[in-house]
């Protein structure tokens, strides 16, 4: 006997296209979002430009945590919704094969996505959490390297400030420099010089600055006048700052750095402060609601994917989505209020959850199971009043800056 039938495989090429397309089309959305900020923030610190895509690709688990699950809600909704709309749905039913049975494969697709977002929130959001947190910290100690702003001045270290006209090979070759080095003793070197570069050294602490074809003026305490030098090829030691090492995962980070099996374990450790196991715990039960959720998609989205009789009405779609972040966004509250002791993380996080499963539940019994039912039947129609008494408005507006007078209801013609 075959797992899928023709008609199994027929639901699952519904449902892969609007899936994938809604997924991929949030993550950009979400990324375009802050790709600008980033952008601003790299540049402001004066890193390389790479970094904001290395900083973007561990934002990504983080927008893939709600992103999956509306992607698996909207996939398997327009799905039911064409089925629906095209009478086919109708056909299916005829034949013996009701909403239970036609829920297979969007199953096959929840369970698939679950385990995917199981790893995604469980493991990959902690460390590409903790990934970003480390390239901003890398950014504003200058452990990537600081970038030489043209027509500026840059400070390299405490004593030395340098300046350049403009700059060539994307940053190697550097044209119109001026350099200046103050030390505690007094003692000053000012150069100009044609061309400079940087090279490394065998410390790590300290580079090279070659100038190329300049002046060097030379003063200290002691000399009656500076001494001028003129060179054409100079060589300056830069002594790079030190940069402090970068703390640990999850230690002052909090434990949305950590794993799922390393919150399990912190939040029934006894030798634990009762404020880090309360915001364990609360995470915890966080992320475990987020990945169950997605066993209830199927049944919302095929509750809200079919409209009332002789209507094409999209407000389930609308609804979904209003409902799922939502939903969310409680968790989220509940998250907080779990982590600073204000509620017990077991009914913050908890009672939200069996509260919209209940309410899907319900949604998706009246539709399967009660003849006639549909549970958004009275908001589709007052979705449809309103609709309706939007559109007369609209026209009454353009007929009275026509010019001519509005008709009578009672009027004949």
């Amino acid at each position: 006997m075959r797992l899928l039938s023709d008609i199994d495989r027929y639901i699952a090429r519904l449902i892969i296209v609007p899936l994938v397309g809604t997924l991929t089309l949030a993550a950009m959305l979400l990324v375009l979002d802050r790709m600008l900020k980033l952008f601003d923030f790299v540049v402001s610190e004066g890193g390389p430009v790479k970094v904001v895509w290395q900083m973007l690709a561990n934002l990504l688990p983080e927008y893939l945590g709600l992103g999956i699950p509306i992607g698996l809600l909207l996939g398997v909704l327009l799905a039911f919704r064409k089925l629906a709309i095209s009478s086919e749905l109708d056909a299916m039913r005829a034949v013996g094969l009701g909403y239970t049975r036609l829920l297979k494969v969007p199953y096959f697709y929840a369970v698939a996505l679950l385990l995917l977002n199981l790893g995604v929130v469980g493991f990959l959001q902690p460390t590409s959490r903790y990934g970003y947190e480390h390239l901003r910290f890398d950014l504003k100690s200058g452990a990537l390297g600081a970038s030489i702003k043209v027509g500026e001045f840059t400070s390299l270290g405490k004593h030395m400030t340098m300046r350049v006209d403009s700059s060539e090979k994307e940053g190697k070759l550097l044209n119109g420099v001026f350099v200046d080095v103050e030390n505690a003793d007094g003692k000053t070197i000012a150069v100009t010089a044609d061309h400079g570069t940087f090279l490394a050294t065998d410390d790590p602490n300290t580079i090279l600055l070659r100038l190329s074809n300049g002046r060097l003026v030379h003063n200290q305490p002691g000399y009656r006048a500076p001494r001028v030098l003129a060179f054409q090829i100079q060589d300056l030691p830069v002594n790079l700052p030190k940069v402090e090492a970068f703390r640990h995962r999850g230690t002052t980070g909090g434990v949305d750095e950590l794993t799922l099996s390393e919150l399990l374990k912190l939040g029934i450790a006894d030798k634990v402060a009762p404020l880090q196991r309360r915001a364990a715990q609360a995470n915890f039960y966080f992320r475990s609601a987020e990945i169950l959720m997605m066993l209830l998609m199927p049944l919302l989205a095929v509750a809200l994917a079919v409209p009332p009789k002789r209507s094409t009405s999209g407000l389930g779609i609308f609804l979904a989505i209003v409902m799922v972040v939502v939903y969310h966004k409680v968790n989220q509250y509940g998250l907080r209020m779990g982590e600073i002791g204000r509620l017990d993380p077991l009914f913050s996080l908890w009672i939200p959850f069996i509260i919209f499963g209940a309410i899907i539940v319900w949604m998706y019994w009246t539709l399967a199971y009660k003849p006639g039912g549909q549970p958004i039947g009275a908001l589709d129609r007052w979705a449809s009043k309103i609709a309706k008494g939007i559109g007369a408005l609209l026209r009454l507006g353009r007929r009275r800056g026509r010019g001519a007078p509005p008709v009578p209801a009672s009027a004949t013609p």
